[in-house]
């Protein structure tokens, strides 16, 4: 009875959250989430990325394994994810990124912070800093098919990774005006990141159920798979390696859908937004699960 109490803790408030932001979607069709967008963009993720790197016990060690660990399973997926998209005679390049790229920001981090506390944080962020990397460069590369130094330059976020590294490598203490201001800035971006994801799923639409739905499976059954598998080759134990899981499990990234927005062309950006909504729906039943198994046998 206590775990399930537990997960009632850790899964409510998120999906509370998504879901206010779900009405305010339906009550008002025209409500205009760029302020959001900007904000989390260019102050927040960047804030949240430091505070929760630097403040939170992460060591430049384990923000460096983690960074490798996200990288396999996103290497895995992309090989699995090809596949299938060719099964479906979809474009194996442009459609490949949400199933590369979960929703590891948005959902995983605040989950794995109710789940795992502080220090569940600072492992769900180091990442969630790696899919934000991802998204600008590898994602930028699929939908594009070229790379842009541009982007990667005016992305906020890589920022945000970069002083936050550079403050592991150096072992330097955060000021506390900054440790403050930062801590402000995550928890303010975690609730608004919440809200706008649910704001966003009464926008997009799924143009093939067939194709989306088993995309969908693809991203949160045979992720958690992809995670637990690599949890075990290397043994990992304790709430690294629940955290691990719980990322792996995340549904794809509204992101992606952004970004193929300002690349791809219009059918690859309906499928995107497809997989999407799909897959977030669908998380709404194996999240739960994934979370269950994590607290139960990673703790």
């Amino acid at each position: 009875m206590e775990l399930y109490l537990k997960l009632i803790d850790v899964l409510f408030p998120v999906f509370f959250i998504i879901g206010i932001g779900y009405y305010l979607g339906k009550k008002d069709p025209n409500f205009n989430t760029q302020f959001i967008t900007n904000l989390a963009g260019t102050i927040g993720t960047p804030a949240m990325i430091f505070y929760t790197i630097t403040t939170t016990g992460v060591t430049l060690e384990i923000f460096i394994e983690y960074f490798i660990y996200a990288t396999i399973i996103i290497g895995a997926f992309a090989i699995i994810g090809i596949i299938f998209l060719l099964i479906l005679k979809k474009d194996p390049i442009t459609e490949l990124p949400p199933l590369i790229l979960p929703n590891t920001g948005n959902m995983g981090v605040p989950i794995c912070l109710f789940a795992y506390g502080t220090a569940g944080l600072g492992v769900a962020s180091a990442i969630a800093s790696v899919i934000i990397l991802f998204h600008f460069t590898i994602g930028v590369l699929l939908a594009s098919k070229k790379f842009s130094f541009t982007v990667l330059i005016k992305n906020g976020p890589i920022y945000g990774i970069i002083a936050a590294v550079s403050f592991l490598y150096f072992d330097w203490d955060v000021p506390g005006y900054l440790e403050n201001t930062t801590f402000l800035l995550t928890y303010t971006t975690i609730f608004l990141v919440l809200m706008a994801l649910g704001v966003a799923l009464t926008r997009l639409k799924i143009v093939s159920w067939t194709h989306a739905v088993i995309l969908a499976i693809v991203r949160v059954i045979l992720g958690p798979i992809i995670g637990f598998t690599l949890i075990n080759l290397l043994n990992l134990t304790g709430f690294m390696a629940g955290v691990l899981l719980i990322q792996s499990a995340m549904p794809s990234a509204v992101l992606t859908y952004l970004v193929g927005s300002m690349y791809s062309e219009k059918r690859a950006v309906d499928n995107i937004a497809s997989v999407i909504v799909a897959s977030t729906l669908m998380s709404f039943i194996t999240i739960p699960v994934v979370v269950y198994l994590s607290l139960k046998f990673f703790n």
